[in-house]
């Protein structure tokens, strides 16, 4: 038995052979790139990464992400809520199918779409009476990332909402619960992990969001996903290629910070769910 056990990390020595190659070399490279400067150890990299227009990149990044992802989850809990108490099982199916698509549709595709509908010279910008320029802003960036964003909340919420369970609000009702004492006291604990893994998921998803920025508002609206992909390709900059991997750095713990308080909160989530 002991035999057995000792030799069963091997079967996943090829999973574990393909994330040190995929993962572990690159993100050695960029750690490795992001503390050397002028071909010896230095922390000049992450300075610089902290402070002047990278700072501001980073910051807007944040408020960016953070916006998405408290209107995404307002939005797409009450979306959610809407589909799971429907009667009407064909639209429920077509409501969470379409999520799943538009959850993943993004990038250039996506920043055309709504180039050709709200854009300067867009469908729709006439007929509302758009201004010139609105959509190349950050509040057009929000909008344009709600649009893959409520979608995947409502992936996210729709299992926690169907996990309630009658006998709770019959209960509830026994005990003399009003609808308002239900939704504060039993609904809303059990929901908050789920609601808040969403918070932090859309988070995330937004951060990291570069090709639709770049391909609506390139320079215009200073993200830290822009700032290294300038920063690699050299367009504007030369020699500012571990500046960029020092930003990735920057992601990277960000992201990190994102997963720790996530994955808990999931977790608690599934434990009351089950």
């Amino acid at each position: 038995m002991s035999r057995t056990r000792s030799k069963g990390w091997l079967g996943a020595l090829p999973l574990l052979a393909f994330f040190a190659l995929v993962f572990g070399v690159p993100a050695i490279a960029l750690v490795a790139g992001a503390f050397t400067a002028e071909g010896r150890p230095s922390l000049a990299n992450l300075a610089q990464s902290l402070q002047g227009g990278y700072l501001t990149a980073m910051i807007g990044s944040v408020r960016l992400s953070a916006v998405v992802a408290l209107l995404g989850a307002v939005l797409g809990t009450f979306l959610a809520y809407a589909v799971v108490t429907s009667r009407f099982t064909l639209l429920r199916e077509a409501v969470l199918t379409a999520s799943g698509v538009l959850a993943n549709f993004g990038g250039v595709p996506l920043a055309f779409f709504w180039i050709a509908t709200l854009g300067n010279s867009g469908v729709v910008s006439g007929l509302i009476g758009l201004p010139s320029g609105s959509l190349y802003t950050l509040w057009g960036l929000v909008v344009v990332y709600l649009y893959f964003s409520i979608p995947l909340m409502v992936l996210v919420m729709a299992p926690a909402l169907d996990g309630l369970r009658p006998q709770w609000r019959e209960a509830a009702a026994n005990n003399g619960a009003t609808a308002w004492h239900y939704w504060r006291f039993v609904t809303l604990p059990v929901l908050t992990p789920s609601i808040l893994g969403g918070v932090v998921l859309l988070f995330g998803s937004s951060f990291s969001a570069y090709a639709t920025a770049n391909a609506m508002v390139g320079t215009v609206v200073p993200l830290v996903t822009l700032k290294i992909a300038s920063a690699l390709t050299g367009d504007v900059l030369i020699g500012y290629e571990n500046i960029a991997l020092a930003l990735s750095l920057d992601m990277i713990v960000v992201a990190g910070l994102v997963m720790a308080i996530y994955l808990p909160l999931q977790r608690r989530s599934s434990r009351w769910l089950h």
